[in-house]
């Protein structure tokens, strides 16, 4: 018999079993990497694969171009888990995240300070696309924009849903130029957006004056297309031959973790 799994990691400094660190009404405090936990709306936007496999994809081509990630920001970190998962992998960096929706951005302040880390991991209220940053330049950039444009699809009546899914406040284009003028020399710019955009992807980083380094599509379960790609990007000064990474497959057939999918669980801190 296998051994049981233990989360591992850094400490999480809250006890989700005491009365202050109790999810408030129509919340849940969840299991997110290692010891690590996040507040979200029973009913609203919640964290998903897609917000795994960005942080995993941002964190792992970052490593692969030898770079030692000091300084992190996510661009529309919602509540905060592409945030959150990104510090828990890298714990001796500092993060910034940036968020437009007041509720989105308590939610990742409370997981913050449940998971210990305020004193490098922050959020600036706002929107990206105007929000001031100073001079500051990261190593590492991630974001998830959202997957459709304005008025493309019908539109949730639940809370923090629309923005999360709808172009409201720019789409990838935006995402892109602020990466790149955000992006410190020899930094990784990582997101995530649906597969079939990926040429609408590729342009807006050009247009941000932005190279490809990698890219991935991610399939959910063998046999089936894939739903959504992964891609870093960096400054073309250095930038190399752009690789195709061989599909991220989530699922086999009979409806199985795939062992490739399994080791990113186990890079990110959940159980095999």
């Amino acid at each position: 018999m296998s051994e049981r799994w233990r989360p591992f990691g850094p400490r999480a400094s809250g006890d989700a079993s005491e009365p202050g660190w109790l999810p408030g009404a129509g919340e849940t405090c969840d299991a997110l990497s290692g010891h690590w936990r996040i507040y979200q709306l029973k009913a609203g936007h919640r964290y998903s694969l897609d917000d795994q496999v960005t942080a995993d994809f941002g964190v792992e081509a970052a490593a692969a171009r030898g770079l030692e990630v000091r300084t992190g920001l996510d661009l529309g970190c919602g509540i905060g888990s592409v945030l959150l998962m990104a510090a828990w992998r890298l714990p001796r960096a500092r993060f910034v995240g940036v968020e437009a929706q007041a509720r989105s951005a308590a939610l990742a302040r409370r997981s913050i300070a449940f998971n210990g880390v305020g004193d490098r991991v922050e959020i600036r209220e706002g929107d990206l696309r105007s929000i001031d940053l100073g001079d500051a330049r990261f190593d590492l950039v991630t974001g998830s924009p959202p997957y459709f444009p304005h008025g493309t699809g019908t539109v949730s009546a639940l809370p923090q849903r629309e923005p999360c899914r709808f172009e409201a406040r720019g789409g990838v284009e935006d995402y892109l130029r602020v990466a790149a003028a955000r992006l410190a020399p020899g930094g990784v710019a990582a997101l995530c957006h649906t597969a079939r955009a990926r040429e609408r992807v590729l342009n807006a980083a050009q247009e941000a004056g932005l190279a490809l380094m990698r890219v991935q599509d991610v399939v959910p379960r063998e046999g089936k297309p894939p739903l959504i790609a992964l891609f870093a990007f960096v400054h073309p000064q250095g930038a190399g031959p752009a690789e195709e990474m061989a599909p991220l497959v989530v699922r086999d057939a009979t409806g199985a973790r795939t062992p490739g999918y399994g080791t990113v669980r186990a890079r990110m801190g959940f159980p095999p």
